[in-house]
This record gives C-alpha cells, sequence and structure tokens, in this order.
C-alpha cells in the first residue's frame, strides 16, 4: 500500500529557541511510540501542510528521519496550532504497529438532504461530531459519512448504529447513541392587544352627557 511519504531530520533546539526555527520554515516535531525512543525532529512546515491537507485526519505517514535510513509508520497524533492564524507550532507523530488494531476517535461528516428541513423548516441538531471505533492503523477511515436523508419528520432520529462502518473497521460506541435529530422550527405567537378596562369605558361614554349638561345649565341661565 503506498502511503504519505514525510522527510525529517533529528532535532537538538528545545524550549523557546524553536521560535527562531518557525521564523525559519521549520516545524518542530517529536517522534514516539511503544518500544521506540522519543525522538525530537523538525520538519519543512510547509511540506507538512501540504502533507495534512491531502492526507487527512488519521491516516498513516511513512517517516523517514535523516540518519535513520528506513522508514517508519506513523500517525498523526497530535497538532498544536496558533489559535489564531492556525498555523501548526509543534506536532506529535506516534509510531504504529500495522498489525495492531487501535481504538480511535473519528469525525462525522453530514451528506444528503433531509426533508424535515428542507421541505418543513426544521433545524438539524448533531448530536454527535465523532464516534470511536477500533482498526488497523492502515484501514482508520479520515472520517465517517452520515446520511441525514432518512429524516423525514420531527419524530426521526439516526443512532450510531445506522453508520456504514468501512471495510475492517468495528464501531465502539454504543450502537444506541443518537447521531442526529431535527428541530421543529420555533412559532412566534402574535402580540395578544389588551382589551380597554370597562371602568374605562363607561367613563368616556359619561363625558359627552356632561358636557351637554352644562352647556344647558349655561343656555338656562342666559335665557334667566
Amino acid at each position: 500500500m503506498s502511503r504519505p511519504q514525510l522527510s525529517a531530520r533529528p532535532r537538538d533546539v528545545r524550549g523557546k529557541a524553536v521560535a527562531h526555527l518557525r521564523k525559519g520554515g521549520v516545524l518542530p516535531a517529536v517522534v514516539y511510540g511503544a518500544g521506540v525512543q522519543s525522538q525530537n525532529i523538525s520538519l519543512d512546515t510547509h511540506e507538512f501542510e501540504l502533507l495534512r491537507r491531502r492526507a487527512g485526519r488519521n491516516a498513516v505517514i511513512d517517516l523517514s528521519i535523516e540518519g535513520d535510513g528506513k522508514a517508519q509508520p506513523v500517525l498523526l497524533q497530535a497538532i498544536q496550532e496558533h489559535p489564531v492564524s492556525r498555523h501548526p507550532l509543534h506536532v506529535d507523530l506516534l509510531v504504529v504497529n500495522l498489525e495492531e488494531e487501535r481504538t480511535v476517535d473519528v469525525p462525522l461528516v453530514f451528506v444528503g438532504t433531509s426533508e424535515a428541513v428542507a421541505k418543513q423548516g426544521g433545524v438539524l441538531l448533531h448530536l454527535r461530531d465523532s464516534v470511536m471505533v477500533r482498526c488497523k492503523p492502515d484501514d482508520l477511515p479520515s472520517a465517517i459519512e452520515v446520511d441525514i436523508t432518512p429524516l423525514i419528520d420531527f419524530d426521526s432520529a439516526l443512532h450510531a448504529s445506522d453508520l456504514v462502518m468501512p471495510a475492517g473497521v468495528t464501531l465502539v460506541t454504543d450502537a444506541s447513541d443518537a447521531i442526529a435529530r431535527v428541530q421543529q422550527p420555533r412559532i412566534e405567537e402574535e402580540p395578544v392587544v389588551a382589551a380597554p378596562a370597562e371602568g374605562a369605558a363607561e367613563e368616556g361614554a359619561a363625558e359627552p352627557a356632561t358636557e351637554a349638561a352644562e352647556g344647558g345649565e349655561t343656555a338656562s341661565e342666559d335665557n334667566a
């Protein structure tokens, strides 16, 4: 099987001094794993960025360290990123045994069209963003698709048991765990206009009679 290739060099620079490496396009990293001594290495930042976009998450990579000769299979165990630019600051690479199964968290990708969303105005709720699976490193999927087409009404829901696992991959997450459902749209109630109080209505009706009475008294006085 052809895997993505990544080259590295041993790194002696540590601590705050690695900031100078980053300015020169060098990405500090560490490689470790069972039966392997932890080693500080440096990667070409541009090369790593291209590989990450091409290979995706959970891809097994053949890492070649200058001076070691033979490449070793590794996983991108962790990537520390800048909080604003999202550029990588440090990478952890885990050496793996290709014949040994691993339990890994795999992201979910929602695809398809839900009738409850498209025609009934509902809101799709992602109840889980990932699931745990178990498989050999070379079988690890970068993501698992969730087809939301079965969500035809507000009573429908998708569970982990509805996911289609790729060949060689076993679901570890509880099959009964809900994955997605559609929330019914909220209906805004029209504002209720309060009716005038009975007392206020009676007072308003009595005012013209009072004015007429006052006018009559004045007319009487004039006639007198």
